[in-house]
């Protein structure tokens, strides 16, 4: 039996896109607390759209009842940037893709990376001078392309960095306005975005499309970076490796997903940091005494429990990905209401993991709630930063690796300080949950 499903009010064509455009995390957790668990939105004249924020009901969705689903219109959307890859694959697919690809990131591998990790963050620092006045975001983006890039292809692709950044940037703005537009241009129409989206992929296919076929034609070398591995791969079943274009795929997957997310968290973090001071005391005390001013290394992190907690705590304020959305593609039943074909189901994680049934002062940034049995007592789906399921991020562990590395390696040399006291640093929803207009923050030397 299907429950009553209430929403805010829509304009009669655009229905609640509008209001929604405008403010998105503030519309959605307001949307929430005046209509309960499930919400109903309408994005343009034939739209619908269901915020859930009950765990079981998205545990259904993710996990159990993941087959009656399909990516939602975002990430459909993505595909003119990061291809057929694991991220935008469906079905029979995305199970090959994510087996061929899962040994790249066992954590046995992923621990050889820290090396890299810690000695581009030192390289970071090199410039930096106390009292200096940065944009602690691009220097973010800048350190975790450069990691990227290493343990992608064994080396700095400093030549050309920028514009690959900003070729990344074009394609996840351009992704987001084309999954919340009830307005499809296609890419043969020559506007402005579409011209810049077209210049900006032409530039990262001929920078990837060129390294595959450097690595494929140093056969007999070995390459233990992801490239190596993807290249590598075999299927278990017929023994077929990857071609060039599934190469580019997942390559340009890893780019964009382990990229622009890792730099959000790190700058969220520092965010944090200069606006909690007993916090990051809390921390510089685990630096010196697990450390010794030395460079942290993966074998520290266990003993770098305050670190990772702060990481934590992090992504339950500030998650890279703020929402996850799914398309039906046959009729399914969750939690008593039956959804049809070419419905969305929104579950937020931004809401999710501010909500008071499941966190004490969930406004507030408390690295310790997560030292006790917080993620046992709650519900499973009521704080999943990396997603869940079958479609989990295959990343999740090289990602709280790097930041643990990362925050580590910084905080032991520097403290990040607004620019302004009461500076406010707005989010910005778009893919991944950025800092509005980046972060300045004065640099003072510890």
């Amino acid at each position: 039996m299907n429950i009553t499903i209430t929403g805010p009010k829509g304009l009669p064509i655009s229905g609640n896109l509008m209001a929604f455009r405008r403010s998105p995390l503030q519309f959605i957790r307001d949307a929430v607390e005046e209509h309960g668990e499930v919400v109903h939105f309408r994005f343009g004249p034939s739209r619908h759209v269901y915020l859930l924020t009950n765990p079981d009901h998205i545990k259904e969705v993710l996990v159990s009842k993941q087959a009656h689903f399909r990516k939602g219109k975002a990430l459909q959307s993505a595909r003119p940037v990061v291809g057929d890859g694991i991220l935008t694959s469906e079905g029979k697919k995305h199970l090959r893709q994510r087996r061929l690809m899962q040994p790249a990131f066992h954590r046995e591998r992923i621990a050889s990376y820290g090396e890299v990790m810690v000695r581009q963050a030192v390289d970071l620092m090199s410039d930096w001078k106390t009292g200096e006045l940065r944009d602690i975001h691009s220097d973010m983006m800048k350190v975790t392309l450069a990691i990227i890039t290493e343990t992608m292809f064994g080396k700095t692709v400093k030549e050309g960095a920028d514009q690959i950044g900003h070729a990344i940037d074009v394609g996840l703005k351009y992704v987001a306005n084309k999954g919340s537009s009830f307005i499809d241009i296609p890419l043969s129409v020559p506007t402005k975005s579409n011209r810049e989206f077209l210049e900006s992929s032409e530039l990262l296919d001929k920078t990837i499309y060129s390294l595959i076929e450097a690595r494929r034609n140093s056969e007999g070398e070995e390459h233990k970076d992801l490239l190596g591995m993807l290249l590598a791969a075999r299927d278990e079943d017929d023994g077929e490796g990857m071609t060039d274009e599934q190469v580019r795929d997942e390559v340009m997957t890893i780019f964009v997903a382990g990229h622009e997310t890792t730099a959000n968290t790190m700058s969220w973090i520092f965010y944090l940091l200069a606006t909690y001071p007993e916090v990051e005391k809390k921390l510089h005390d685990e630096l010196s005494t697990v450390l010794c001013e030395k460079l942290p290394t993966v074998e520290d992190l266990p003993q770098l429990k305050y670190t990772n907690l702060i990481v934590q705590e992090t992504l339950r304020l500030y998650p890279a990905a703020w929402t996850i959305n799914r398309e039906v593609v046959e009729e399914v039943e969750i939690g008593g209401q039956t959804y049809k074909p070419g419905e969305t189901l929104m579950m937020s994680q931004y809401v999710m993991h501010r909500n008071p049934r499941y966190y004490e002062q969930p406004e507030q940034f408390i690295p310790e709630r997560f030292d006790s049995d917080l993620l046992k007592r709650n519900p499973a789906y009521a704080y999943f930063p990396f997603g869940g399921g079958p479609r989990v991020c295959i990343g999740n562990n090289f990602a709280l690796m790097e930041a643990a590395l990362l925050l580590a390696t910084i905080a032991q040399r520097y403290r990040l300080r607004l620019a302004e006291p009461n500076q406010e640093v707005e989010p910005e929803p778009l893919v991944t949950l950025r800092p509005k207009n980046g972060l300045p923050m004065r640099l003072e030397k510890r």
